[in-house]
């Protein structure tokens, strides 16, 4: 062996023996791969469930494979669901959408307006305002629940709408988002110039401030939107007539049924479960380009 060939022998080895790497790279994405696979499984696999359970009738619900088909019984299932008990099911559809269309849009205009007083004013206390709004959030809406029952006893709005529209207004998580979209969005130096121009107040928070907002508002709306669609104990408690019910309540009492008159309404629960979820799919995608800008802005900021 030569002296070049010793010179040169132990750098080889050391290149040959060093870590690629693009190696561990590609490692790491096919191990990420994997988990984003099963994510996505053990998300999809109650939609799945729901999709192939709406389909059968009351035998081929019980009596074959809970993963697979057993019949075409959709169209009828959805017939006798919009038809059972003169049609109460499309009642609670319009309560569900008047409880949490009106009372997001309501609760998403007070939250833009009160994160933009946090985010853009200055006064005394605004430090401790905020810090009630972040504390309040992260009270169980279930603690809330009972007090609410017995202030609205008091003023006679159990069993009315309104019992469930005033507590949609104030959504102090709203509050929140509003305060980090508007502080990444609108600059002091463009407030200052309409107010030079002789804007109100009220002028500049209704012609700049929620023209600007638009993608944090959609994002606001919609996060409340799914909340209170997918509200329970509250309405459990405050709603007794089921004129009044929403959409989950009335499938919980059809669900309960079966114990208490022996009458078995599994197919049209699971059928009108799936219905459930066609509004908030629709709402998703025609709102996917809001929420998404809005939702990575509010993770950059």
């Amino acid at each position: 062996m030569t002296l070049t060939e010793e010179r040169t022998e132990p750098h080889t080895a050391r290149r040959l023996n060093k870590p690629d790497p693009a190696g561990r790279s590609r490692g790491g994405q096919r191990f990420l791969l994997v988990g984003l696979v099963l994510a996505s499984a053990y998300s999809l696999f109650p939609v799945w469930w729901l999709i192939v359970a709406a389909t059968k009738d009351r035998i081929g619900l019980y009596q074959s494979n809970g993963l697979w088909f057993s019949g075409m019984h959709l169209w009828e299932n959805v017939r006798q669901v919009f038809t059972y008990e003169n049609g109460i099911f499309l009642r609670w559809t319009a309560n569900s959408f008047l409880y949490a269309g009106v009372g997001s849009l309501g609760g998403t205009l007070l939250a833009l307006a009160t994160g933009y007083g946090l985010a853009r004013f200055q006064f005394p206390g605004r430090d401790l305002v905020f810090a009630c709004v972040v504390g309040s959030f992260l009270i169980p809406i279930a603690l809330l629940t009972l007090p609410l029952y017995l202030l609205f006893s008091q003023i006679g709005l159990v069993d009315t709408p309104w019992a469930m529209l005033i507590p949609c207004l104030i959504n102090p998580f709203s509050v929140y988002l509003a305060k980090v979209y508007i502080e990444a969005t609108i600059p002091f130096e463009l407030l200052e110039a309409a107010r030079i121009d002789g804007a109100g107040e009220l002028r500049i928070f209704f012609s700049i401030v929620l023209r600007m907002m638009t993608t944090g508002g959609a994002t606001v709306f919609l996060l409340a939107f799914v909340n209170t669609w997918n509200a329970f104990f509250l309405p459990l408690t405050l709603l007794r007539g089921e004129k009044n019910w929403t959409l989950n309540l009335g499938l919980y009492n059809w669900s309960g049924k079966r114990l208490e008159s022996g009458v078995d309404l599994t197919s049209l629960v699971l059928t009108g479960a799936l219905l459930s979820i066609v509004p908030m799919a629709i709402m998703m995608v025609a709102m996917r380009r809001y929420w998404r800008t809005g939702v990575t802005l509010g993770a950059l900021k």
